[in-house]
């Protein structure tokens, strides 16, 4: 077992702090001193999507102004409720590749699991926020159907956590879906695809770091952060204990009009990242989920912003300009 100082935050209980999160877009004007009441303000979000944002992750928004980088992430605008032309509910294909209960399988040699449909924060760019959760999650019957399915197909060596954020389950549920994860003797590789390290590093408490630690398959966290400004002394913290597990951490990233959409953002960005020892990994072109459109960075934009980083930076340090396109084997690159 690995001798760890926690920090003084880690005795925040992030149940409890999720219960005060804010769900109300009024309530988080308010608290940043702007106009509640302003017309580009939608009233909720929409019905199935509603605003929710820990306040731990509101403190490191900037009072007053209406272009932070971090509130533009949380906050409903009327802009969502537009139907814009190339939008889709489901963007990337999630439906055709559903092979069972929360399983989706759309790469050679690895799968993903839809492991809850509970996230830290709404990112009002989430490319599922319209993927109907209720009707397949990998969690029914103690994860029967996909162990059963990973079983019978020993070409897959890795299982990717998603969802929803894997890190919104109890650690005592993720410990059982593990623990079956590890008995399969073909599989070799859990990839974790998380924001709550970043959003409310409460999560990363003494049970969840047990629990990482002493998985047999190989870890991979992947954080999600758009921004430098996410990132303060319980984020840093958080994510030196996780490595101090032995996880590998990596970082993608979404590139967002009026969030990222600048060399300056970008590159401090991934120098924030390398800083506590996060890689740089992707920086995903939108998923052109219906309700977004207002966020889209054009694909041409977006090359030359990378070419002028790559002036800017050390190679390692520039994520790879990423599309996710139904039916293609893999990624596709700009």
């Amino acid at each position: 077992m690995i001798a760890r100082s926690m920090h003084p935050t880690q005795s925040i209980d992030w149940r409890e702090s999720m219960r005060a999160a804010l769900s109300d877009p009024r309530e988080l004007l308010a608290a940043l001193g702007l106009d509640p009441d302003d017309a580009r303000v939608a009233a909720l979000g929409s019905k199935d999507f509603s605003l929710r944002v820990p306040r731990e992750f509101v403190a490191r928004m900037r009072h007053g102004d209406w272009n932070d980088p971090l509130l533009r992430q949380v906050l409903p605008l009327v802009d969502e409720q537009l139907s814009a032309p190339g939008y889709r509910f489901d963007a990337v294909g999630d439906h055709a590749a559903l092979r069972t209960d929360g399983l989706l399988h759309k790469y050679a040699h690895r799968v993903l699991l839809l492991t809850t449909a509970a996230c830290a924060v709404h990112c009002r760019y989430c490319f599922r926020r319209h993927f109907p959760y209720a009707e397949s999650l990998a969690g029914k019957d103690n994860w029967a159907a996909p162990v059963a399915w990973l079983k019978a197909h020993p070409s897959v060596n890795e299982v990717i956590l998603s969802g929803g954020d894997p890190l919104s389950l109890s650690t005592a549920k993720l410990r059982a879906l593990t623990d079956q994860l590890a008995s399969i003797p073909h599989l070799k590789r859990l990839r974790i695809h998380t924001r709550w390290p970043v959003v409310l590093p409460a999560r990363v408490d003494r049970e969840l770091l047990d629990w990482l630690e002493n998985i047999r398959l190989e870890r991979v966290v992947v954080i999600h952060a758009n921004h430098a400004n996410e990132f303060d002394a319980d984020v840093a913290q958080a994510l030196s204990l996780m490595r101090s597990s032995g996880a590998t951490l990596l970082n993608q990233a979404v590139l967002l009009r009026g969030v990222n959409d600048s060399v300056s953002a970008l590159k401090d960005l991934s120098e924030t990242l390398i800083a506590n020892q996060v890689l740089p990994y992707y920086l995903h072109l939108l998923d052109r989920v219906q309700g977004s459109a207002h966020f889209e960075v054009s694909e041409a934009d977006a090359q030359q912003l990378v070419q002028a980083l790559k002036a800017e930076l050390p190679g390692f340090l520039v994520p790879r300009l990423a599309r996710e396109t139904e039916g293609e084997p893999s990624k596709t690159f700009a």
